[in-house]
């Protein structure tokens, strides 16, 4: 069985072709969206969801966020006593959506198409395939998410031809990708987007408006300073944003060192605040638009997707782009999931689904660090020598030719950067290949560089001597992002060990976990209130009679909402 996941960096969530349609697949507590949160629980038991970011603010080094923005890198965080990598949590969400599947399905599953963001790199890819394998998943296909939202709005079925831009804001990237449908074929023209720019961006906004307005006079200057104080301000900050895609102002509260803190926040503080973001939305579209060789005015249809772009202030900026109202009918929160669902189908050959032909492309520029000639035998280094220009057709194959600068060089490094930039310091690093050659005179000694992208976004290298005509195959070294095969085979023995919270005890342990989170944030009257209906419930639990149990976690979770309001996700 083959399953669609998008991998988020706030939520994830998972879906299956079946019958004929994409259907969203709930998790253990009923829900779509699964947050993309990992923790531990009291007794070191692994929790992902819900539960775990229930306990950001109680527990908040015991509980992890936002991580997918690390894939690919040799970030490490810690969770008590245990050591994590961005994949390796991200192995953990995948396996409690693996197992969400399997109880829905009522069959095994072993393999998903995932989605990763069109701007991801070649080690963020990589670290996302590990991530699969490590949750026990085969990864022949990552769908860009861009791509993936166009094939769940249906647009390959458009007729005759179309044109058409996906705006793409999801928790902690933004893609924007532009399409083209012509003779039932379903091409890419051009990606754009920004890794580190999504809806937590602008929640970072409005912690950082208020702690400008009334936290600094108070004393609260550093917003990181206190793990607890901070995961409070971002949950706090959270409710604010919502409340305002909704109504024209909110009031941020928040209690410091016993002290009540409000701030009265409006829209138009609220798009203040937002403009240096909203700005850097524009770029990677006026971008997108320009490599695409396309106006504005010559699209038929702007999409969006992503749950960030329920914002106004998102809605309004798009329109005032296009000058025309986007495409919305379907969850943003969904549509890259059944996207990847539809792939999914197409995968397994389904007969209700018609064979789409899709292209795709690279969404940045790949080659080489070189050196110049400056003056008469001066060199310089740190160039940047493009391989495989931005935005060409994948799987696409270019070669370019070097030689030496030094007499009996005895080998060329092959340094592999991605980027824009003239030079590659103020590029990204992707890794390197010492290959041998023949120690010559300068110049003399010729090394042919080919790239291969596929349509996975996976890079691979071919070098060849012109001498010797040896060649040698890419082996990334000293690529921090990525995990060699025997440390995947240490890293799967190291997650097996772990103790996984049971599944069905989930919908329980998120309770208590929100129940404890408010006794801690309440006072007086509202916190005996709390306290005693948790009583009650923990009461019900010894009993250990579903029903009783049923029955008693509704009443707490109507008592805890009196409180505070209904939870979201």
């Amino acid at each position: 069985m083959i399953i669609g996941i998008d991998l988020g960096t706030t939520n994830s969530l998972c879906a299956v072709w079946r019958e004929g349609r994409a259907v969203m697949i709930p998790n253990a507590l009923g829900h779509h969206l699964t947050p993309s949160v990992v923790g531990l629980d009291d007794n070191g038991h692994i929790l992902v969801g819900l539960a775990a970011r229930e306990r950001l603010i109680t527990h908040p080094h015991q509980s992890t966020a936002l991580f997918k923005r690390y894939m690919g890198s040799d970030r490490v965080v810690q969770l008590g006593t245990e050591r994590f990598r961005a994949e390796e949590l991200s192995a953990l969400l995948l396996k409690s959506l693996k197992a969400d599947a399997e109880r829905f399905l009522g069959e095994t599953v072993t393999e998903a198409v995932i989605t990763v963001p069109a701007y991801f790199s070649d080690a963020q890819r990589k670290a996302t395939k590990i991530a699969g394998q490590l949750a026990g998943l085969k990864v022949d296909r990552l769908l860009n998410e861009p791509t993936a939202a166009a094939l769940a709005y249906g647009l390959h079925q458009n007729e005759p031809e179309s044109r058409f831009l996906v705006f793409d804001l999801g928790g902690g990237t933004f893609d924007v990708s532009i399409l083209e449908l012509f003779e039932g074929v379903m091409e890419v023209r051009a990606s754009a987007g920004d890794n580190f720019l999504g809806g937590e961006d602008f929640v970072e906004a409005l912690i950082d408006g208020f702690i400008d307005a009334v936290g600094k006079p108070a004393g609260l200057e550093d917003k990181q300073a206190d793990a607890y104080l901070y995961q409070a301000l971002r949950k706090e900050a959270e409710r604010v944003k919502r409340a305002l895609s909704s109504q024209d102002a909110a009031d941020f509260e928040i209690e410091y060192q016993g002290q009540p803190l409000r701030w009265h926040v409006g829209e138009a503080d609220f798009a203040k605040l937002a403009e240096p973001l909203l700005k850097r939305l524009r770029e990677p579209i006026e971008r997108a638009l320009r490599d695409a060789r396309i106006r504005a005015h010559e699209l038929n249809q702007i999409v969006l997707a992503g749950g960030a772009t329920r914002k106004p202030l998102i809605k309004k900026l798009v329109a005032r782009m296009f000058g025309r109202l986007p495409a919305m009918h379907l969850n943003p929160d969904e549509v890259v999931a059944m996207g990847a669902a539809v792939q999914a189908g197409l995968k397994a050959r389904d007969a209700a689904l018609d064979e789409v032909v899709m292209t795709d492309v690279c969404p940045y520029t790949l080659g080489v660090e070189v050196s110049e000639q400056m003056g008469a035998g001066r060199f310089q280094a740190g160039f940047f020598l493009p391989i495989i220009e931005r935005n060409s057709v994948v799987p696409v194959s270019r070669e370019q030719t070097v030689s030496t600068v030094q007499d009996d060089q005895p080998a060329v490094l092959v340094r592999i950067y991605q980027g824009e930039s003239r030079m590659t310091r103020d590029n990204i690093f992707l890794g390197e290949l010492h290959v041998p050659v023949p120690p010559k005179p300068a110049g003399e000694v010729g090394l042919s560089i080919r790239f291969t992208y596929d349509v996975n976004g996976l890079l691979e290298c071919e070098t060849t001597v012109a001498e010797t005509g040896e060649k040698c195959q890419l082996v990334i070294e000293e690529n921090p992002g990525v995990l060699t095969p025997e440390q995947v085979q240490e890293r799967l023995a190291a997650l097996s060990r772990l103790k996984i919270h049971p599944r069905d005890q989930l919908v329980n342990t998120a309770m208590l976990a929100r129940a404890d989170r408010l006794y801690q944030q309440t006072r007086g009257e509202e916190r005996l209130f709390v306290g005693q209906e948790t009583a009650q419930f923990q009461a019900a639990l010894e009993t250990q009679d579903d029903d009783i149990i049923a029955d008693a976690r509704e009443t707490l979770k109507i008592a805890l909402d009196e409180v505070e309001g209904e939870t979201w996700l």
